[in-house]
């Protein structure tokens, strides 16, 4: 680090569990963030300010006015925008020092593996099953950590999945694609704008924790959150022996996609 460096991240070099040695962790980084909307705004705000190297945005949408209620990283004169170009705007402004791919696409299984392999983390903050399920198996198969977020209406939740781990779940151990879950969205729902800022935080939080291996991720449990009454509810989830994503990754019955 040069000498600009250890003064932006000064206050995390005082930290005993992070100090150099951590804040370098997070400067060799690379992390994708799979939507750049509501959860992936705060959440790359707060890496890029953090430090991370290099982060990778994924998202094929524009920016919409009504977007700006709660996607903190777009502006009134970003409008009509590709939202990764707005991102990555929103975040070399922050801190220009880092790298920030903008990748305007909508991935498929195979975009998603190759990205999956080239990250130290990735963060799904998209809004729907199928592209959850999508990141989860191209995580799996790389082998490589997910911080999974969702927020709708008053509710929010996230978890952290890492296949590295043999006794992990994944998530299809806790939402498997055949039970059947229906998409709600927020444009026929509503979501409370600074929902969206807490779960995405504690993604960033999560990632950051990841790359640094201090303090205990959110590995086996889901965390909830209740934002009328401001209540956390974690529960266990255990990983599902016979789970047809991540089972075959540990010498069990089960189909991994690769």
């Amino acid at each position: 680090m040069n000498d600009n460096q250890l003064l932006r991240y000064s206050r995390h070099i005082l930290l005993d569990d992070i100090g150099i040695e951590g804040q370098q962790r997070l400067l060799d980084a690379h992390v994708v963030i799979i939507g750049a909307g509501g959860l992936g705004s705060p959440a790359a705000l707060y890496l890029a300010s953090g430090g991370i190297g290099h982060i990778t945005l994924v998202d094929d949408d524009t920016v919409d006015l009504t977007n700006l209620q709660r996607q903190v990283m777009h502006t009134n004169g970003r409008i009509g925008e590709p939202k990764v170009e707005s991102g990555r705007a929103a975040l070399l402004a922050i801190n220009p020092d880092i790298e920030v791919t903008a990748l305007r696409e909508r991935a498929g299984p195979e975009r998603l593996l190759e990205l999956a392999r080239t990250a130290t983390v990735v963060l799904d903050c998209s809004d729907n099953f199928a592209t959850r399920h999508a990141v989860n198996r191209a995580c799996v198969a790389a082998g490589t950590p997910l911080v999974s977020g969702a927020v709708i209406r008053f509710d929010g939740q996230l978890a952290v999945f890492d296949a590295r781990q043999p006794a992990a779940p994944c998530y299809a151990c806790l939402f498997p694609e055949d039970t059947g879950f229906e998409d709600v969205a927020c444009s026929t729902m509503g979501v409370f704008a600074p929902l969206v800022g807490v779960v995405g935080a504690v993604q960033a939080a999560e990632a950051m924790k990841l790359i640094m291996a201090i303090g205990e991720p959110l590995v086996g449990r889901l965390l909830m959150l209740d934002g009328k009454y401001m209540e956390w509810t974690a529960i266990g989830v255990a990983r599902n022996p016979a789970c047809p994503v991540c089972a075959a990754r540990h010498g069990e019955s089960g189909n991994t996609v690769d």
